[in-house]
C-alpha cells in the first residue's frame, strides 16, 4: 500500500477563541476527564494548562520538521473561513500557507462552506489567492457534506476532495477525485468518546486491525489523518501514536504519496 498522509490545521492560537467558541472551556473539561481517568499524568495536564499561557495551538513547525526527518511528505489542510471551532484570521491562515508552500509540502483547503455554493467559491478563491496554486484539493471540517457537496466541490474547480471515509481506493465522480479517509488519529486514540480512551499500546493495536483490514481488501492507497495540534508533549500519547506510526510504516516498506503524484499515477495506470 501506498500512504496518503495528511494534516487538518484547525487551530494556530489560543487568542483566536477568545470569545468567538467554546474550545477553550471543553478543552479544560476534557482534559480533567482524561487526568481523573488517568489516560494523562499531571505533568500532561500541566502542560496543557501551560500552553493557554504560550498561545500557540499548532505544531505545523513540528510536523513538518518530523516528516522531513522521515524523509516523507505529507498534505496540511488549511481553513480560510471560520465556523465549528475553526476561529483563526484569515492573516494567520496566509502565514501558515507561505510557510507549508515553502517547505515544499502539498497544502489544501480546510473547508467551512459545505452547502453555500456561492461561500464554497469564495473559500476556493482565497485560498488560490493566498497559496499561488491553481491546482488543490479539499477536505472539509469534521467531514461534513450533504448530497450536494462532491458536485459542488467539482464545479469550482477543486482538484479533489478527502472528506469521505470509506475503505476504498481513490475513485472520479464526474471529474473529481476522491480520496477516501480510512484511519485518523480521534479515532484511534478517543474512540466514540470526546477524550482519551486507549494508551499508546492499545492504539497500536487498534491501528494493526485498521492496516490489516485495508490489506485484506487490497486497498492501494491508504489514507491518514494526524492533526499538528497533537504533535506536542501535551499530548504525549497522540504524539508518541504519530512516531510509533510513521516508523511502522517505513520499517514494514510503505511508501509514502502525496494527492497529487497519486493523481498522476491513477491517471496513467
Amino acid at each position: 500500500m501506498k500512504i496518503l498522509l495528511s494534516h487538518d490545521v484547525d487551530h494556530i492560537t489560543v487568542h483566536e477563541h477568545w470569545f468567538k467558541d467554546l474550545i477553550i472551556p471543553k478543552f479544560y473539561i476534557r482534559s480533567v476527564i482524561e487526568l481523573l481517568n488517568r489516560k494523562i499524568t499531571f505533568k500532561e495536564f500541566l502542560n496543557r494548562l501551560a500552553d493557554l499561557t504560550l498561545n500557540k495551538w499548532n505544531g505545523v513547525d513540528e510536523v513538518i520538521a518530523f516528516n522531513q526527518s522521515r524523509n516523507i511528505k505529507s498534505t496540511f489542510f488549511v481553513g480560510v473561513n471560520n465556523g465549528v471551532g475553526l476561529s483563526y484570521e484569515l492573516n494567520q491562515a496566509a502565514l501558515i500557507i507561505k510557510k507549508i508552500v515553502t517547505k515544499g509540502f502539498e497544502i489544501g483547503v480546510h473547508g467551512i462552506a459545505y452547502y453555500d455554493a456561492g461561500e464554497m467559491e469564495k473559500e476556493f478563491n482565497t485560498f488560490k489567492k493566498l497559496s499561488g496554486l491553481d491546482s488543490f484539493g479539499i477536505r472539509m471540517h469534521y467531514l461534513r457534506m450533504n448530497s450536494h457537496t462532491l458536485s459542488l466541490i467539482g464545479k469550482i474547480g477543486y482538484t479533489y476532495d478527502a472528506s469521505i471515509q470509506d475503505f476504498k481506493d481513490p475513485y472520479q465522480i464526474n471529474g473529481l477525485w476522491e480520496f477516501p479517509l480510512q484511519i485518523m488519529d480521534g479515532w484511534i486514540i478517543n474512540g466514540q468518546k470526546r477524550w482519551q480512551i486507549n494508551n499508546l499500546e492499545q492504539a497500536k493495536l487498534e491501528t494493526i486491525k485498521y492496516i490489516v483490514k485495508a490489506r485484506e481488501l487490497k486497498i492501494n492507497y491508504l489514507s491518514i489523518l494526524f492533526h499538528d495540534r497533537y504533535y506536542s508533549n501535551s499530548f504525549v500519547t497522540w504524539k508518541q501514536w504519530y512516531e510509533w506510526l510513521i516508523d511502522y510504516l517505513i520499517e514494514t516498506g510503505h511508501e509514502f504519496i502525496t494527492h497529487q503524484q497519486a493523481i498522476n499515477e491513477l491517471s496513467t495506470s
